[in-house]
């Protein structure tokens, strides 16, 4: 019998011959990665009794959930890590404005085929759509990294998830991904290892491949694997840090679940308050006044995301009341963004536009709402009190969705502004 992807690369990280589901296995991370929480953690390392990180090379450090610090605690802790990462030799660190981890371990090379990543941050599935194993994990493991770069871990039951068709016309894989959360449930594939395949991945760009594994932890998956192909390794040309190699299921795997999804038929898909798996067509919530739209965060603050919303406002203007936060995902989409023109649009339209970084999705500074706001967002989360107030309400949605809303002042369905996408 075959081993799942989950299966076969964590026996390969084991230097066993083969593992089963539920086995304890211990393990080397190829790279470990940590962000702001990285003073945290340090504190915890330097209990342990150890003076020195074991493999500096395997850590990558990125400062982006509160940048620029917005108070004292803040800007404390950003300076301990600076401390931390001189001290422990660890050069493989990307200071405030650089951009969100998610897009900078991507950019920069990390996120490889074959390679097993773990990060003290929930999402850090996202590397999963470059076909590693990715996952999230405590502050205190990560301190027993920096000590030991060895943990154990569980080898996860596999769900393979199959998208047929096509997406049409202002679908993205971010209505792809709230309609598979909310059909799986948000506890529905808890510590499973989710492999995404069939024709409708096989025809996405690797930025929409990225929000599916970024969201895959939004229904509890330990993992959101996309097997690599010619688009992963294009993108990874002149920017993978080593050699790699990469890993596939084998045929005749066995799954716990095998679901399909038609992507010809999707419509646009919308995430209420407050749980991520509360998710229904645009159409039943088309309307809904809202008071702020943001568009941006590790899931959808990339150059593809920023080009589709700015064809939505183009020589337009948001609607009056609204509040648009743009943030892109990285100093490099940034960049990028302003070349083609896309940074005038947004802020020609009446958009605030932020530095690279986590900024609002947190609600730790930039765009905090008061009681009784609504907010519609590309982020990835939208529990109480995620941004700002508890009494503050958040939908999730693409950025097609988010675009045509903030000219319109309310949830409105995107295929009613975008030219020739009439419903």
């Amino acid at each position: 019998m075959g081993m799942t992807f989950a299966e076969k690369i964590l026996a390969e990280k084991a230097g066993l011959d083969r593992v089963e589901p539920g086995q304890i296995v211990t393990v080397t991370p190829d790279f470990c990665m940590s962000h702001d929480n990285t003073a945290a953690i340090a504190k915890i390392f330097a209990k342990i009794g150890v003076d020195r990180v074991k493999d500096p090379e395997r850590f990558v450090i990125v400062l982006d959930h509160t940048v620029p610090p917005s108070t004292e605690k803040y800007a404390l802790g950003h300076k301990e890590i600076r401390q931390f990462v001189a001290e422990q030799g660890i050069t493989q660190f990307y200071d405030g404005g650089v951009g969100i981890c998610h897009q900078v371990l991507p950019e920069k090379g990390f996120a490889l085929p074959g390679t097993l990543i773990l990060g003290s941050d929930s999402h850090t599935t996202t590397y999963g759509a470059f076909g590693a194993f990715s996952a999230g994990i405590g502050r205190s493991e990560m301190a027993v990294l920096y000590a030991t770069s060895k943990i154990w871990l569980k080898v996860p039951e596999s769900f393979k998830v199959v998208i047929n068709g096509e997406l049409q016309g202002a679908v993205t894989s971010k209505d792809l991904i709230l309609k598979i959360i909310g059909d799986i449930g948000a506890d529905g594939a808890l510590y499973r290892s989710i492999e995404f395949t069939g024709e409708a991945i096989a025809g996405m760009s690797q930025a929409s491949r990225m929000i599916l594994s970024n969201m895959a932890i939004e229904c509890g998956a330990k993992n959101g694997y996309i097997p690599p192909d010619d688009v992963t390794f294009r993108f990874l040309e002149g920017r993978a840090v080593r050699k790699y190699y990469p890993v596939y299921p084998d045929p005749d795997a066995q799954y716990e679940k095998t679901l399909e999804f038609d992507a010809s038929s999707l419509v646009p898909q919308v995430a209420k308050p407050h749980t991520v798996d509360d998710v229904s067509p645009v159409e039943e919530v088309a309307g809904t006044k809202i008071d702020q739209a943001l568009l941006g965060t590790c899931t959808n603050g990339r150059l593809e995301d920023l080009r589709l919303a700015a064809r939505i406002l183009k020589g337009k203007k948001i609607a009056k009341g609204v509040r648009m936060l743009v943030l892109p995902a990285s100093q490099e989409v940034l960049l990028d963004a302003l070349v083609e023109g896309l940074i005038e649009a947004f802020v020609r339209a009446g958009a605030l536009v932020l530095n690279p970084g986590c900024g609002p999705c947190l609600g730790a500074h930039q765009g905090v709402l008061a009681p009784g706001e609504v907010c519609l967002s590309t982020a990835n989360r939208n529990f109480k009190g995620r941004m700002g107030s508890r009494d503050a309400q958040i939908y999730l949605a693409s950025p097609a969705t988010v675009a045509a809303s903030a000219l319109t002042g309310k949830i409105t369905d995107p295929r009613e502004v975008l030219e020739g996408g009439a419903k």
